[in-house]
């Protein structure tokens, strides 16, 4: 199709019996409390992932044992991921902060940054994605000018505004497996951005190529299969991005149980993590078929 308008819905490529729990921490202690954003552990392959008091939990899949890691909450953690040497990165919105933990080493949290960058005050931090050098990119989430964006962090700690905009709520983002561009998913806009990035590592054009019409984009995973995969907040489902603007519905669940508010995605082989943020579990996706 060339366009998604939600207003006739396509028939999904994947049925809801391939979604199942892949860790329910309703009743776990601590409960899993609302993540938003997952990553998987490069050593031991445990899930880390946040809750929306700032707590940061690592998650035994296979024995269904939660640990609360950061014992300093308060504040609401969006994205993560791992950079290098196990150093776990996330972000706070509610402090403004960028944070990092090198697990295993005893050590713990530290703050990287805090509040601003340069001149910039940071709005509302909400999504990374690491290259292979170990730069790190992520989002400041608002409407306008001055705040708001895409960031950079170098593998040295040294930050900077790398794209001001403007962006329609810059949420999810995704470097492409090549590193040719970072993608954006607008949740404002319903729309995904591309940003290429030069030979010199600055941001280049940007452009707009897939409008999701009612669909409201939240995380962004490239597959296995090099295709780009979206989260939508609302409604509750799985989009895959094709070329020449196409959209395809992967995967949907109209009264969000199984996926519920689905935000950030993570590919394992061909299995995606959704992280729910509109309940307490994981959600793993056989996506096999489709691959």
């Amino acid at each position: 199709m060339d366009s998604f308008d939600g207003t006739e819905q396509p028939r999904a490529l994947l049925g809801l019996d391939r979604a199942t729990v892949a860790f329910d921490g309703f009743r776990t202690s601590p409960v899993l409390d609302h993540p938003e954003c997952l990553a998987f552990d490069p050593v031991d392959g445990t899930v880390w992932c946040g809750g929306e008091a700032g707590q940061i939990f690592q998650l035994d899949l296979m024995n269904g044992r939660i640990k609360q890691v950061d014992q300093n909450p308060g504040g609401f953690t969006l994205g993560m991921g791992f950079g290098r040497d196990r150093t776990l990165y996330w972000l706070d919105a509610v402090r403004r902060q960028v944070r990092r933990l090198a697990v295993g080493a005893g050590t713990g949290a530290e703050v990287v940054i805090d509040g601003r960058v340069g001149e910039r005050d940071l709005v509302y931090p909400n999504a990374l994605a690491f290259a292979a050098d170990g730069t790190m990119y992520f989002s400041d989430s608002h409407d306008g000018p001055p705040s708001g964006g895409l960031y950079c962090l170098t593998p040295d700690a040294v930050p900077s505004l790398w794209h001001e905009g403007p962006f329609r709520f810059a949420n999810g983002v995704a470097l492409a497996p090549d590193e040719s561009a970072l993608y954006v998913a607008e949740s404002d806009g319903r729309s995904i951005a591309r940003v290429e990035i030069l030979p010199d590592g600055s941001a280049g054009p940007l452009t707009r190529p897939w409008s999701l019409g009612r669909s409201v984009p939240d995380g962004l995973a490239f597959g296995p299969d090099g295709r780009l995969y979206v989260g939508c907040y609302y409604p509750s489902q799985i989009l895959r991005l094709e070329p020449g603007g196409g959209v395809s519905l992967v995967i949907e669940d109209p009264f969000g149980g199984m996926l519920s508010n689905p935000a950030n995605l993570v590919f394992h082989g061909t299995d995606a993590y959704v992280a729910n943020l509109g309940r307490w579990h994981i959600t793993r996706i056989d996506m096999s078929e489709i691959l």
